[in-house]
């Protein structure tokens, strides 16, 4: 029975089929595969090469170290690079370059200007390079892609030196800005700080004597002014007794005096008890006087006051004895006694009694003005709370900008020194590894790569066009074939019949083959040999 379609699409690889194709499609192979290398190569030595400089940049970290001066800028390299590569590839700074160096000049065609700024930004390739271990970018590469090496050099010279420059010029610039930027913050931060001092000695002067720091100073005059006013009350009670006791003693000495009254012609005759009354008064003082000197020193109001008194008694007893002994000897008549003849006891206690009224008056002024100072300061500590509430409040807000400033006047401080570090190239800096090279190959066409992808077009165009005549043909070269077309089983097979002039041609075929084989291996090895020498 014979196989069907889906029996010999399930075979696997027919190597005899394909062995049969290669010989059948060889020439068909062979001849496009030279023609599509050929093709790739000869365009190697066709278009005009190109030459490629390159220079290598490292970016070299602050000579001072971060503990002494902390940068004030950025530290993202990759970011700074991008930004930097986009100033020098603007078209300004690129039109400046391609004016003085006449680049793009040896075109047939007129070529405009935005044409020669954008082939120029082609040329030129920004490589950054990474720290294997840090990730960090250490290193950049700069090239620059010419038809002349001499001029790709130069260009690859300007170009490193505009990066160079324009990375000192932007670190420079963003430091001055970071500093000035912090002067007007600090400048801010100040007068916010004055503002707030300001009110904080305004309410201090608004609430002068009621303050947290006089609490205890007012405490103190308080308790001093309770203790005054408790001695002004203890000494106002006293001087009050001693005005009833002058008072007293006043009557006493106007009804003494008026004792002694005037006699007829004879003259005066004293009273027999006068100087017995005056003996029992000195007694009764003396014994107050004893009383009183147990308890008390003399300086004692009370205690002076009796000596006082006694010693007027002790006076009036004299005057009254000597009178008595002149009046034996000569009596006169004397005239009557009122309150403005009085003796000079009753004159001397008057006065007494008048300095004693003096001295109430005075105290009780002094008890009320010490009475308006007590409800003062009480007033002052009762108000001390709230005071104290509204001045933590302003304290509060002063902290604050206080804090504020400094943290800022600590940042101005720094970010000046990391200014002046910049100005004076200490900072990061872009540093020349490897110089633009001068190259003695060009970097475009590569003619070995060139071989490589002719051969990859021969390749694919010789089993295209195989294929293809493979393809369209419908001729049967294998008896697998006539068996599978015939709906019986093949009984017997014919032999073929070779004659002497098929194999002569078919030899002739077989040389030819392995001829235009060779042919076609020698030129593309020899090809490619060439392109490597020459490169």
């Amino acid at each position: 029975m014979p196989e069907n379609h889906e029996d010999r699409e399930s075979e696997g690889f027919d190597l005899g089929r394909f062995l049969g194709i290669l010989r059948r499609r060889h020439l068909q192979f062979l001849l496009p595969l030279l023609l599509g290398w050929l093709a790739v190569w000869s365009a190697s030595w066709v278009l005009p090469p190109r030459y490629k400089s390159s220079t290598l940049i490292l970016v070299e970290q602050p000579t001072m170290p971060e503990n002494y001066v902390v940068p004030n800028i950025s530290d993202d390299v990759q970011t700074r690079l991008q930004d930097i590569t986009t100033q020098i590839l603007s078209r300004t700074r690129l039109l400046v370059i391609i004016d003085r160096l006449h680049l793009y000049n040896d075109t047939r065609a007129p070529v405009t200007v935005e044409e020669r700024i954008d082939r120029m930004r082609k040329d030129i390739d920004v490589e950054l390079v990474r720290d294997p271990q840090k990730q960090d970018v250490s290193a950049f590469k700069i090239s620059y892609l010419s038809g002349d090496p001499h001029t790709a050099q130069i260009v690859t010279g300007e170009l490193t030196e505009l990066f160079i420059s324009e990375n000192s010029k932007v670190r420079a610039q963003e430091s001055v800005a970071t500093t000035e930027f912090l002067e007007k913050q600090l400048e801010d931060a100040r007068q916010s700080l004055s503002e707030q001092e300001t009110r904080v000695r305004q309410f201090e002067g608004q609430h002068e004597g009621s303050l947290p720091t006089q609490d205890a100073g007012n405490l103190q005059i308080l308790a001093g002014l309770q203790a005054e006013l408790q001695n002004e009350q203890d000494a106002l009670n006293t001087a009050k007794q001693q005005r009833v006791y002058l008072q007293a003693q006043l009557e006493q000495e106007r009804t003494d005096a008026s004792r002694i009254k005037p006699t007829g012609a004879t003259g005066a005759v004293a009273v027999p008890n006068d100087l017995a009354t005056i003996e029992d008064q000195l007694d009764k003082l003396r014994a107050e006087l004893a009383a009183l000197s147990s308890r008390y020193t003399d300086k004692y109001p009370d205690v002076q006051n009796l000596k006082s008194k006694i010693a007027n008694l002790e006076v009036m007893r004299d005057d009254l004895v000597a009178e008595q002994r002149l009046n034996k000897k000569e009596p006169k008549p004397v005239e009557s006694v009122d309150d403005t003849t009085l003796n000079g006891p009753a004159r001397q206690t008057e006065g007494q009694l008048r300095a004693n009224q003096l001295e109430i008056t005075n105290r009780e002024s002094s008890i009320e003005n010490l009475k308006a100072r007590i409800n003062e300061y009480q007033a002052r500590l009762n108000a001390e709370p709230a005071t104290q509430q509204g001045l933590a409040e302003l304290n509060r807000g002063y902290d604050q900008s206080k804090a504020n400033y400094d943290d800022l006047l600590k940042k101005r401080d720094q970010s000046a020194m990391a200014t002046s570090m910049e100005q004076m190239q200490q900072g990061e800096r872009f540093t020349v590894l490897d110089p633009p090279s001068l190259p003695a190959r060009p970097d475009f066409p590569n003619r070995l790569k060139f071989c490589g992808m002719g051969l990859g077009a021969g390749l694919a165009l010789g089993l295209v066009i195989a294929g293809a005549f493979e393809f369209m043909d419908d001729r049967l070269h294998s008896e697998k074939e006539i068996k599978a077309l015939l709906p019986v089983s093949v009984i017997s097979e014919i032999p073929e019949i070779v004659s002497l002039s098929d194999k002569r041609t078919s030899r002739r075929k077989l040389a030819l083959s392995w001829t235009t084989a060779a042919f076609v291996a020698i030129t593309i090895v020899a090809g490619s040999v060439f392109s490597f020498l020459r490169r």
